[in-house]
């Protein structure tokens, strides 16, 4: 079912309070010299409150990059800005999801959500409860969360990551396990809660129509070179963004032809 989330106002109890700019600079990365960069030299400028998409085939640098803006891997060169402040670790305002979720299987879906709060110190069970009405959870606020489905242990898992009230959103293909109806529902479910606080998000994926549906732009980058091959705008209103919609499907059509063009 395809849920609508509206905007938030002075009233709601998961409106955000700061909006993230992610500014990368001169980012080059290796893992082994003798393989050569993963990374050369990538300079990307993400806006505030936006959805960006990086594409690639698997050995693009495209999760490398996602984990360095994250703080999860120090570039070898360049650097990492957030609302203007050096990335140089992991921080609670830039959260990320993985492809398994990751949870306490002996907690509930409310321990769960509760985790990031529980490890700053904090104990905000009315902030826990906002999030999992957010998320659609509320109903199994007491379950284990082992009796899930795997796409409600992924809105759990992304019901942890929003508690902590973070201002960026990072996704690493947390829905490639998940089949193909459960993963359109998170994915149209995920754009709106971010536009919906105001998160700035960005994500990892091989799959174009996941970046057609989610993405307000699609940065691709070539496999082997470790640079931006082409950063395209997805030119789409909310309403287009479905798979029964010829708009979608025409810029479904332009992005591939971008991918396939990079492959030559």
């Amino acid at each position: 079912m395809q849920h609508a989330y509206p905007a938030p106002d002075m009233a709601d109890p998961v409106a955000p309070t700061a909006k993230a700019d992610v500014l990368v600079s001169g980012v080059a990365h290796t893992y082994v010299a003798a393989d050569g960069p993963v990374l050369n030299g990538v300079d990307l400028n993400i806006a505030p409150g936006s959805v960006a998409a990086l594409i690639g085939r698997s050995g693009s640098g495209k999760s490398t990059l996602l984990h360095i803006i994250a703080g999860l891997i120090k570039p070898s060169q360049g650097s990492v800005r957030i609302s203007g402040n050096y990335v140089t670790g992991p921080s609670p305002l830039h959260v990320m999801m993985f492809q398994a979720p990751s949870l306490f299987p002996w907690m509930t879906v409310a321990q769960n959500a509760a985790l990031g709060l529980r490890y700053a110190g904090q104990n905000d069970a009315g902030r826990v409860r906002d999030i999992l009405a957010l998320v659609d959870l509320s109903a199994f606020a007491d379950r284990n969360v082992q009796d899930l489905s795997g796409g409600q242990q992924q809105r759990v898992a992304l019901a942890r990551s929003l508690v902590p009230s973070p201002d960026l959103l990072l996704l690493d293909e947390p829905f490639s396990a998940l089949d193909m109806f459960t993963r359109q529902s998170m994915q149209r479910d995920v754009r709106a809660i971010a536009k919906r606080l105001g998160l700035t998000m960005i994500l990892v994926t091989h799959d174009v129509s996941e970046a057609v549906l989610m993405a307000d732009r699609a940065v691709f980058l070539k496999s082997g070179a470790g640079v931006i091959a082409e950063d395209t705008q997805i030119g789409l209103h909310e309403a287009e963004r479905s798979t029964e919609s010829l708009d979608f499907h025409a810029e479904l059509a332009r992005l591939n032809a971008i991918y396939a063009a990079m492959q030559t």
